[in-house]
């Protein structure tokens, strides 16, 4: 078989396919859903839920900032000579 015969073959099977899908009924999925509170149950609660949530995303508080009792020129110095005796890198890492 050439492969013009073989996509055609294919393409035809396809369509067919999907028109067999097509008309399945949908209604078996359909689930029944009966409540046993009443409307204004519902609105009071979502009235309450809504006056009690807070507008602020998570996670977007800011910590305060922490108190160091060290001194920002020794702190310097500190990291000045970790880097002169290779401790500490400095500058970009080479892979």
């Amino acid at each position: 078989m050439n492969s013009k015969a073989i996509l055609a073959i294919a393409a035809f099977a396809a369509i067919a396919s999907t028109g067999a899908r097509a008309e399945a009924d949908a209604s078996q999925y359909v689930h029944k859903f009966e409540g046993n509170r009443t409307r204004a149950e519902v609105m009071a609660e979502a009235a309450v839920v809504s006056a009690t949530r807070s507008t602020e995303p998570a996670g977007s508080r800011i910590a305060a900032p922490l108190k160091s009792t060290v001194d920002a020129k020794a702190l310097r110095e500190q990291a000045a000579q970790a880097v002169r005796l290779g401790q500490i890198s400095y500058g970009e890492a080479r892979i």
